[in-house]
């Protein structure tokens, strides 16, 4: 049985890879420092799946507590999810993004290389192309210079890369470029539970629906979109944990490979109000707020190359996500809880 590092793992979609990976096969040690996650996610992993995962707490930029994990355990593959990624916050900590998310990477990327281990599954961001590329975006454009720390600290970590992948044959890497995860679970035991106001639609719009919110702030109604305000690709967080299981299979031949993981259309703010209305029958207030730093009018992937090559797609219906979104945000009010099971 391979076993895969799955970094950042007891996050949103980190936890629903693991739950894939188990399922698909595989041995799953998880390594995160908990700072956007909550440890009762790996009981509940557990409840899914029969068995709990490896669970080591420690911070990716921590070069002995890396090491002491390839030290432990036979790891063949990493997944790295382990990051920062709130596109404002990133505005305001420039420096803290660029730590997290290139310095933590490259230090994983030692670790890696020390200990014999070569294929690795980056977790991306279609931020990664750029305010100004044509939509929908292709594998085949050059990285852009995107408009916040967050998308730069992604390109720059994917240049770390494939510089490493040009340095080092053995080196294989898949960047999965992915868009906007939304849903849970088909359990309701595992979903999005970000700390504070999310940052994200859909949380602000269920925990709105649940009563935790009054109202959702919808930032931008000016945009020069159908509706005003933003177009986004949205895709079932399930079937984005399955593309990471697929990408495994890309590992086989070396260098870097990108790939694109959404559904291929744009999907409005509003629209994405009124179909969570629709399918749950709870009403959600919203007001039109100030539009957000980074944030950019529209854009949406062409996944045919995951298709392809991956023969992975995005197949969960705006309803089922809805539904899905619902039954774990009504089923757990307050999240995780503060410590709870």
């Amino acid at each position: 049985m391979e076993t895969i590092l799955v970094t950042g793992g007891a996050g949103y979609i980190g936890s629903h890879t693991v739950v894939e990976l188990q399922a698909a096969g595989y041995g799953v040690v998880i390594l995160d420092n908990l700072v956007n996650s909550n440890p009762a996610v790996i009981s509940r992993i557990e409840k899914i799946s029969g068995f709990a995962p490896e669970f080591v707490q420690a911070d990716i930029r921590d070069v002995e507590a890396l090491a002491a994990v390839f030290a432990r355990y036979k790891i063949d593959a990493v997944i790295h999810f382990a990051g920062l990624k709130a596109v404002g916050e990133s505005v305001e900590q420039p420096l803290r993004y660029y730590d997290n998310n290139v310095r933590g990477t490259m230090a994983l990327c030692q670790a890696m290389t020390d200990a014999g281990v070569f294929k690795l599954v980056f977790s991306s961001s279609a931020t990664v192309y750029g305010p100004d590329a044509p939509v929908p975006y292709e594998e085949s454009m050059p990285l852009g210079q995107p408009s916040s720390p967050y998308g730069a600290s992604k390109a720059m970590a994917e240049r770390v890369l494939a510089d490493l992948c040009a340095s080092d044959p053995r080196w294989a890497v898949a960047a999965l470029r992915y868009f906007n995860p939304i849903g849970a679970h088909a359990s309701g035991l595992i979903g999005e539970d970000p700390l504070g106001i999310p940052n994200n639609l859909m949380p602000f719009i269920s925990r709105v629906a649940v009563g935790k919110l009054a109202e959702l702030s919808i930032f931008g109604g000016d945009y020069e979109t159908p509706d005003g305000t933003c177009l986004r690709d949205y895709l079932h967080v399930v079937d984005l944990a399955a593309g990471h299981c697929q990408s495994l299979l890309a590992l086989q031949k070396p260098g870097l490979h990108a790939f694109n993981l959404g559904a291929g259309k744009g999907v409005s703010v509003l629209e994405m109000v009124e179909a969570f209305e629709s399918v749950t029958g709870q009403a959600v207030p919203y007001k039109i707020a100030p539009r957000r730093s980074g944030d950019l009018p529209a854009f949406w992937a062409n996944a045919d190359k995951a298709e392809r090559e991956l023969n992975w797609i995005a197949g969960s219906s705006l309803e089922q996500m809805m539904a899905d979104t619902w039954r774990w945000q009504s089923g757990n009010p307050d999240g995780y809880g503060q410590g709870s099971d």
